[in-house]
């Protein structure tokens, strides 16, 4: 070994030696026995793990009833679609659930919808535990829409709407083509479309003396509610208007541009020249 480290070496063993040190004893307290202490639980996690617990449970429900809302829709809409399609022949639940791919729902489910939701729903018609859909006019075919329209046209129901239409007749675009001129189409503001029978019976030559009487009788001091009274004497129902009615924008009421001085009559005539006029203020003395 290097003789000028052990050298080092030895002055570093006297310097130790010459210095000295003392120990800190432990207190009564803590030389006692030596106690674990527990961990203290976090009062704010633990109330955490608890929320996010039941929010999970939440979560899981909402889940739940959304997947079975779902499959709900999936079922009606699919109804639907078979039924525009021509094919208005009833299905069993089992039948659904395999053409519209939903066999991984729980048994709890189809009881739900076997027994709840299909059953209460307006769209689905139940025959002898087979479904099918509901529409608001079933119509087979182009002549059943011609008397639906013809009726509407005879009872002053108005036209039918359009969507209505496509929803209970299959093949609805084809059959209205085909009806030609004996349909008349009407949109309405909400861009929505109106079917009316066209009574061509009702499309004759008027008389130009009848058509001067006609047009000579003025009606535009007499509003549509006194026109429907006069009607409903004549034991005439007029047609009721089944569009959006428009809402009127409130009127805001003009502010006065200024408040008007309130004229007070005076009744002391005789002190006229003893009484002074405050109406202004108290007046500064000079």
């Amino acid at each position: 070994m290097d003789p000028a480290l052990l050298r080092e070496r030895e002055l570093f063993k006297k310097k130790a030696l010459s210095t000295p040190t003392v120990e800190k004893r432990q207190a009564a307290s803590d030389s006692g026995s030596h106690k674990k202490k527990k961990p203290k639980v976090d009062k704010e996690s633990s109330s955490g793990s608890k929320l996010s617990s039941e929010s999970n449970g939440n979560f899981n429900i909402k889940a739940s009833s959304g997947y079975k809302f779902g499959c709900l829709a999936k079922i009606v809409n699919y109804m639907k679609t078979r039924h525009q399609n021509g094919d208005t022949h009833f299905l069993t639940l089992e039948e659904i659930l395999d053409e519209t791919k939903l066999l991984d729902i729980s048994m709890k489910q189809k009881q739900w919808l076997m027994n709840e939701a299909l059953v209460s729903n307006p769209k689905i018609e139940v025959r002898d535990g087979t479904y099918g859909f509901k529409p608001k006019y079933n119509l087979k075919d182009k002549k059943a829409l011609l008397r639906l329209l013809d009726k509407h046209d005879q009872l002053g129901l108005g036209g039918v709407l359009l969507e209505d239409v496509e929803e209970g007749l299959p093949n609805a675009a084809k059959a209205i083509k085909a009806l030609g001129d004996q349909i008349i189409f009407v949109t309405r503001p909400d861009k929505k479309k109106i079917l009316f029978y066209n009574d061509k019976h009702c499309q004759f030559l008027v008389d130009e003396e009848f058509q001067k009487l006609w047009r000579s009788v003025p009606v535009d001091s007499i509003d549509e509610d006194k026109i429907e009274e006069y009607l409903k004497k004549q034991g005439i129902s007029s047609m009721q208007e089944t569009g959006p009615k428009k809402v009127l924008p409130i009127q805001k009421r003009k502010k006065q541009a200024g408040q008007r001085k309130r004229h007070f009559k005076t009744h002391n005539n005789h002190l006229a020249g003893v009484l002074e006029d405050y109406s202004d203020g108290v007046p500064v003395k000079k």
